[in-house]
């Protein structure tokens, strides 16, 4: 039987560390001379043994950049394995986790790596250009780099909410800001860009002030200057009208003088046409509003907007603000439940107000339509004035063809064997219980014409949902 009193030993050896009479090293750390056992620093600190090795002779060592207090923690774990991070603040287990990595105690720098981010993760994100930069002075902070890599990924909207944002590299917010998935309103990161800017003016011999109509001639030149490689990835052309008259409009001598005018113009001006240069709206995650996977929000706020009637005929209103009203509940979609009349009608039947979406086999083009009323399986045509199609490009969603009924005595027709059978859009089968085997689209009762030529197509996936209110 083998038995290890652990405890007792360690317990030993906190009270060699306290007792003044053994001791044949000398460390010194804040002008405070610590006795300590060369024999026991050299076995548990690779660093330290490297330091008295390479001067046999040499009994004392200055450490310049550990604290006494770090330094005193770190001696309990070298001599008796313990650990207390009791009452220390995460700013404070920083500080013992970057002395362990100095000192090459490779099981402590493990360990309190794993500590912050399970249990401080929170200060972590709040501070994260201070932990980036850190973790990038050493090879031995992996974890760190790692949990900066995947909160850059998942998460950069928050790095712009972290306390020490105005301390990051230009470098680091350019990527951030050229982002299509950041997820925050285009006017917020133009605030955030703002303030970090005037943060990046703070040595200069005049500090700015945040209100422009103090600025002079230089202090405009100076702030363009300094955000004149960012202003490009800014999308100004999907803030809204109050937005841009309450918090650009003041900074417009930052502009390139065009896309001011093109701005103005496209507020007062329904007629004017947006260059192809815009960068369109960034792509918001669906998040609880639609589960799809076949389209994003932006596509959603078009449709949303037509439904609604909302600036359909202003050329701009694809690169404005989300509007987003409704809440798209799933009922079918083709690659889960099948591609059967049957199963359309068993899961849509009976419901109003319900959106298809078709993603066309091979191409990036999505069809579908609107029905405002209810599906039926029997067999005939539905009349109704309020129901449109569609045709949008997923990749490019700047020019989509949104086509109002014509003939609205035959705007939908229902049948066992259909599908959601949109009139010019015909989804059908030979038998309900069989996957549809005819899918063509036809100019007929529609007013524009959604897609180049008329015939079949073949169906990737398709989705039915139904909107509801969100107010």
């Amino acid at each position: 039987m083998t038995t290890q009193f652990f405890s007792k030993l360690s317990q030993d050896y906190i009270e060699l560390l306290n007792d003044n009479e053994y001791y044949d090293a000398i460390i010194e750390v804040d002008n405070v001379k610590i006795r300590l056992h060369k024999n026991i620093l050299c076995w548990r600190s690779p660093y330290l043994r490297q330091v008295f090795t390479s001067n046999k002779n040499q009994n004392n060592i200055k450490l310049q950049n550990i604290s006494l207090e770090i330094f005193q923690i770190i001696l309990r774990y070298i001599y008796g394995g313990i650990l207390s991070l009791n009452e220390r603040d995460a700013s404070d287990i920083l500080k013992i986790l970057l002395a362990a990595e100095e000192l090459l105690l490779q099981e402590l720098v493990e360990h309190l790596q794993n500590y912050l981010i399970e249990s401080e993760s929170e200060w972590l994100e709040q501070h994260f250009v201070l932990i980036h930069r850190t973790s990038l002075q050493t090879d031995s902070l992996i974890k760190l780099q790692k949990f900066c890599m995947d909160f850059m990924e998942k998460s950069p909207e928050k790095i712009f909410k972290s306390l020490d944002f105005t301390s990051l590299s230009d470098r680091l917010l350019i990527q951030f800001i050229r982002k299509d998935d950041l997820q925050m309103k285009e006017i917020e990161i133009w605030e955030h860009l703002l303030k970090w800017g005037l943060a990046q003016n703070q040595n200069k011999t005049r500090k700015l002030k945040q209100d422009p109509n103090t600025w002079s001639d230089d202090d405009f030149k100076t702030m363009k200057n300094i955000l004149q490689h960012f202003l490009p990835s800014i999308r100004f052309f999907s803030l809204t009208s109050k937005e841009f008259s309450n918090k650009v409009k003041p900074y417009k001598r930052l502009l390139n003088y065009q896309l001011y005018e093109d701005l103005v113009d496209s507020y007062i001006n329904p007629d004017t046409k947006p260059n192809k240069n815009i960068l369109p709206p960034r792509n918001i995650r669906l998040d609880k509003i639609i589960n799809s996977k076949i389209i994003n929000l932006n596509i959603i706020s078009t449709i949303s907007r037509w439904i609604d009637k909302v600036d359909v005929n202003n050329n701009f209103s694809h690169l404005r603000e989300l509007y987003i009203p409704y809440k798209f509940e799933l009922l079918l979609r083709g690659s889960r439940d099948g591609f059967t009349p049957k199963k359309f009608h068993e899961l849509c039947d009976g419901k109003p107000n319900t959106i298809t979406f078709i993603k066309v086999e091979g191409t990036e083009e999505i069809l579908g339509g609107y029905n405002p009323l209810k599906w039926y399986s029997y067999s005939g045509w539905v009349k109704t004035k309020d129901n449109f199609i569609f045709s949008f490009d997923s990749k490019n969603i700047k020019n989509p063809i949104i086509s109002s009924i014509e003939k609205t005595d035959e705007a939908l027709f229902c049948g066992h064997k259909n599908g959601p059978d949109l009139a010019d859009i015909i989804i059908t089968s030979s038998s309900e219980f069989t996957d549809y085997d005819k899918k063509y689209y036809e100019k007929r009762h529609y007013e524009k014409r959604i897609r180049d030529i008329d015939g079949d197509f073949s169906i990737e996936d398709y989705e039915v949902f139904q909107i509801i209110s969100r107010k």
